[in-house]
């Protein structure tokens, strides 16, 4: 049956991005709308989309803060790649350069006021355009607000009434906590400012209040769904989530294989597939010619993209890196953040012939990497999903993972024996196990190539498509409406 979908996120690729967030509100949307499905799509009107790029839709969007009285937003649109996505126009919260944080990294102080204002601006575009939402997407915690405003004060408003809640977790890490203070924007009764709705150690927490709220939760894995209800994985909110698991859904997202996909990539310095790897090896030397590394074919190149954070790894890479460079391999290594992690792995690179660095990111770099390397380095802490493995797969380079989350879904570890697999996994977060691993990984390169050929095969055979998972949200969205019959 055709829905009405409102789907809200903080940030959606082209638009604005800093992580997977951005690629999943790009990418579903349009997948549940090729199901038939009426979407909308709205985020911030951050200072770096241009207005000029938007058709102005509305100008006078009542917001009640609360203490901070009635904000008055606008609204522009466009259409990206046939869904409608909405932006919230409010110069004081999102004209800034960065989304989230300043130029030094700090939280905006108002990041509070911000995204529950957007929250409730998302609401109220969805009344002034009549567009009278089946489901509201919401996700992470920058939305959260809006599974509880629909479970609280609009619970018995006409325009709402029928309408269901999901809300998607893509990084437990990231709860929205703010001082007690901030509970008044939301506009709702003390009486939800208790140990089980949204208080944590007398803060707010938004996501453990959606969590409560929402008619059904989602997260961006199985495997994930699983751990954040473990101390290790649950960031403080294990116990909280376990309590709500009835309404918790696991869906792996999806990638867009319209833009990963060697066969036609045109960032590679040679278009492959897996019935001719021959683009593979020049695209090897390729990205040996890029970061200034000899041109080996004996030995393997191990690529890493993605965030220097402690999350990713980057500790356990660096720990490591002593006794990685003196294996017969060569690495290459795309990324920024922590500012120890980015100096740290320049002056690795200065130093050893077999290392190169670039600090930054660069989508065309991202894409030789992936086309280039062997073997790709994930050692993550946690990963609820993770996507550069999923790319990796599809590039036939075989993914050096730590089993959680989504990677520990979506890669089979290699058995020697039967040469099945198509990845190598370690399971302790050591740098010992790191070293291990990439050692195993390393021998096998050189001593079994009967085996890396199978893999690579079995790899690029592998699919993680939309299409399935938006099938799979559709599901979710039946089983929340369901709630409200």
């Amino acid at each position: 049956m055709k829905r009405n979908i409102l789907f809200c996120a903080s940030e959606m690729t082209p638009f604005a991005k800093t992580g997977g967030l951005a690629d999943v509100a790009a990418a579903l949307p349009k997948h549940l709308k090729k199901l038939g499905h009426n979407v909308k799509v709205v985020i911030p009107r951050y200072y770096t989309i241009n207005k000029a790029d938007l058709e102005f839709v509305i100008g006078n969007i009542g917001v009640d803060m609360g203490p901070l009285g009635t904000l008055w937003c606008g609204a522009y649109k466009t259409i990206w790649e046939g869904v409608e996505v909405y932006f919230i126009d409010y110069e004081i919260f999102f004209g800034r350069a960065n989304l989230y944080t300043d130029y030094n990294g700090y939280s905006y102080p108002d990041n509070d006021a911000r995204f529950i204002f957007f929250s409730k601006a998302a609401l109220e575009l969805a009344r002034a355009l009549d567009f009278r939402p089946d489901i509201i997407h919401a996700n992470d915690w920058h939305t959260a607000a809006q599974p509880i405003l629909l479970n609280t004060i609009l619970r018995n408003d006409p325009f709402f009434q029928k309408t269901a809640s999901v809300f998607t977790i893509h990084n437990l890490q990231h709860q929205g906590v703010f001082a007690k203070s901030a509970f008044e924007y939301l506009g709702i009764g003390w009486e939800h400012f208790n140990m089980y709705e949204m208080e944590a150690m007398g803060a707010l927490n938004l996501m453990k209040g959606a969590v409560y709220h929402a008619d059904k939760i989602t997260t961006v894995s199985p495997k994930y769904a699983q751990e954040m209800q473990t101390p290790e994985f649950g960031f403080g909110l294990q116990e909280h989530i376990k309590a709500h698991a009835y309404k918790l859904f696991g869906i792996l997202n999806g990638v867009d294989y319209d833009e990963w996909n060697p066969k036609t990539d045109p960032f590679i310095a040679k278009n492959y597939d897996i019935d001719d790897l021959s683009g593979k090896r020049v695209c090897k030397q390729d990205l040996q010619k890029t970061f200034r590394l000899a041109q080996r074919e004996d030995l393997p190149l191990i690529g890493f993209v993605g965030r220097f954070a402690q999350q990713k790894g980057i500790e356990l890479i660096a720990a490591a890196m002593h006794e990685l460079v003196h294996l017969p391999l060569q690495m290459v290594f795309l990324g920024s953040g922590e500012k120890w992690a980015e100096g740290f792995f320049q002056d690795i690179a200065s130093r050893y012939e077999n290392v190169g660095c670039y600090v930054g990111y660069s989508n065309e770099l991202a894409h030789k990497i992936e086309a280039g390397s062997d073997l790709f380095l994930m050692p993550s802490l946690f990963e609820p999903c993770g996507l550069n493995q999923i790319y990796s797969l599809r590039y036939g380079t075989l993914p050096i993972v730590r089993a959680v989350g989504g990677l520990d879904d979506t890669i089979q570890n290699y058995e020697p024996h039967s040469k099945t697999g198509d990845g190598f996994k370690f399971y302790d977060a050591t740098k010992d196990a790191l070293i291990g691993t990439v050692r195993w990984a390393v021998d096998t390169w050189l001593h079994d190539k009967g085996g890396i050929n199978k893999m690579i095969y079995t790899a690029m055979s592998k699919r993680f498509d939309w299409q399935r998972s938006a099938k799979e949200y559709e599901r979710v969205y039946e089983l929340a409406l369901e709630t409200k019959q």
